[in-house]
């Protein structure tokens, strides 16, 4: 999605009543932000709306991005807050082979989800952070994807299939259309 280098459009200003709508969004969507909300999107601040490329919002705090939305699409977090808070996010992870894959741009595959180095919802060695309580991950979740041998987060998007499936079928399209670090997103100055 963010590809290429791109200009933001103009900045303005989100209302009150939309932005306790989008704090509360954030919040169903990813309910472990709860206990740092306050932190990420404090009441009393003004939240902004850069308009960028592909008809994509991005919602800032400040300088700092918080998340963007894609039309009406889920609510997508910055790799900025997922490094910030990387606990409060479902996570998958890819193997080693994936990495350079992914942060050239490509479509993630499921096979770098599901080779030994990978992790999904349930895998036998999956600790609490992949989702080990045993619950599959559905189509069109907002997952961070960590990669094997990694400290950061390398990419954030929606899923293209569940995670059963994946495990089943070991083969297709995971992410596409990925936040992943080093794009354009991640290189956007922000003034």
């Amino acid at each position: 999605m963010f590809k290429k280098e791109f200009t933001p459009g103009a900045k303005s200003k989100v209302k009150s009543s939309a932005q306790r709508a989008l704090r509360n969004k954030l919040l169903d969507t990813f309910p472990r932000l709860e206990p740092y909300i306050d932190e990420i999107l404090p009441k009393k601040e003004q939240l902004d709306v850069l308009k960028i490329p592909d008809r994509v919002s991005l919602y800032l705090l400040g300088t700092t991005p918080i998340f963007f939305q894609h039309m009406d699409d889920p609510l997508i977090p910055h790799l900025q807050l997922v490094h910030k808070y990387p606990w409060c996010f479902p996570r998958v992870r890819i193997d080693r082979g994936g990495v350079r894959f992914v942060l050239s741009g490509a479509t993630l595959m499921v096979p770098g989800l599901t080779s030994p180095g990978g992790r999904l919802p349930g895998d036998e060695d999956a600790g609490e952070e992949y989702g080990n309580e045993g619950k599959e991950f559905e189509e069109g979740r907002v997952v961070v994807v960590d990669a094997e041998g990694k400290e950061h987060a390398c990419m954030v998007g929606v899923l293209k299939m569940a995670t059963g499936e994946m495990k089943e079928k070991k083969k297709g399209v995971a992410i596409e259309n990925g936040h992943y670090v080093g794009d354009g997103l991640w290189k956007l100055e922000i003034r």
